[in-house]
């Protein structure tokens, strides 16, 4: 493996960190506090090519290979206090682009990606139920032949961008029973009859990225919005879980860059007791804890890219990296709380959002748990 990074790399991390400070702090606290999206943000990531960074150029996308992706997005990490957004665009580019690129038809590529990825229209992903959650399997989503396409039934919790979507990637099932070989995928569009965003949900951290329930009722899909084949959902949901777990927390990398940085400069001006607190083990302790976290971090992603890269199996090393990046953030942003104390738990200091926002990293994509079965699974237990 080899990480080490060509100056054209290392510059466009460093003009995506400056463009990130530069465009889309503004005004933060108070959207966060209102949990509210800023498609202005949305639309300058994609007019920068956030959306469309590891996407063939045929689509409207940049075609990097997924390392310097990687690299780009601990860089919009870095300049960008916004974690919700951030979650967002990686939501949209793993789990609904990333499908659409890879088992879609060529009509449904050249329909969709390149509005995708423009910014044009926004994609949300949905697999989650209120009854079925880390047991995604178990849907009750239901979908039937009939002339002309599918109709699907059911409910879909927790997805991400349902308030303002304008298509998603759903799963349903012909049949409970056939467990995961029943499970198929289909592009709903918005406007489709039968298709709306029932209500918005309220969450602790990311706030900034909108979160709804997805109601289908006798909604009537058209034979070319199925997505890749009947009874292959199951494998389209695992193949771009094992993408979002290797990629959706790249941005962490550079706010947990960010947050040590923060707490060096505190450590440094700060004086308790007629020196600077960094003197004092208790802090300077910390502070090397969330060095550590950072670099094992980096470089279980890394391998996970590589891989990818390379056209290798990640899946262990994804269910790794996606378990030790997410609670290693929660501990980071625990803490930099502590760190710097009384002003860390005040909201204008953006410390305390960064731990609001961190605990969703150890749910989404597959708990923390879920990663451990997975690694131990594929250990043979």
């Amino acid at each position: 493996m080899d990480f080490s990074w060509s100056d054209e790399q290392l510059e466009f991390k460093r003009s995506v960190a400056e463009f990130a400070q530069k465009e889309l702090n503004q005004g933060l606290v108070e959207r966060d506090k209102e949990g509210e999206f800023s498609r202005k943000n949305w639309q300058k990531c994609a007019d920068f090519g956030i959306l469309g960074l590891s996407f063939p150029e045929e689509y409207g996308g940049s075609d990097m290979d997924i390392l310097t992706t990687m690299l780009t997005m601990e860089g919009l990490g870095y300049g960008s206090r916004d974690n919700g957004l951030s979650f967002a665009l990686n939501a949209q580019m793993w789990s609904v682009q990333h499908p659409i690129l890879t088992v879609g038809t060529e009509e449904q590529k050249r329909k969709y990606l390149p509005r995708l990825i423009s910014g044009e229209i926004i994609g949300a992903h949905g697999m989650t139920e209120p009854d079925s959650g880390s047991d995604a399997y178990s849907l009750r989503t239901r979908y039937e032949k009939v002339d002309g396409g599918y109709c699907l039934n059911g409910t879909k919790m927790f997805v991400t961008s349902a308030p303002i979507c304008d298509l998603a990637v759903v799963f349903a099932t012909k049949d409970p029973s056939l467990g995961m070989w029943g499970i198929t995928a289909f592009i709903v569009e918005r406007g489709t009859p039968g298709f709306s965003v029932s209500r918005d949900i309220e969450k602790m951290g990311l706030r900034t990225s909108p979160m709804g329930e997805l109601v289908l009722e006798d909604c009537f899909i058209p034979e070319e919005n199925l997505l890749g084949r009947e009874g292959g959902g199951a494998k389209i949901f695992a193949h771009s879980m094992e993408w979002e777990r290797s990629c959706i927390l790249g941005s962490h990398l550079g706010a947990m860059e960010f947050q040590l940085e923060k707490c060096i400069r505190y450590a440094r001006d700060r004086k308790q007791g007629g020196q600077p607190i960094g003197k004092y083990q208790s802090i300077s302790n910390r502070i090397a804890d969330m060095k550590v976290r950072l670099e094992t971090a980096r470089n279980l992603l890394y391998k996970v890219a590589w891989l990818k890269k390379e056209k290798k199996t990640a899946t262990m090393e994804a269910a790794m990296a996606k378990l030790y990046l997410s609670e290693a953030y929660v501990a980071s942003s625990q803490d930099a709380i502590r760190i710097l104390g009384g002003y860390g738990y005040m909201t204008e200091f953006e410390i305390e959002r960064d731990l609001r926002d961190a605990i969703g990293g150890t749910i989404y994509s597959g708990t923390s748990d879920i990663q451990r079965n997975i690694i131990s699974r594929l250990l043979g237990l």
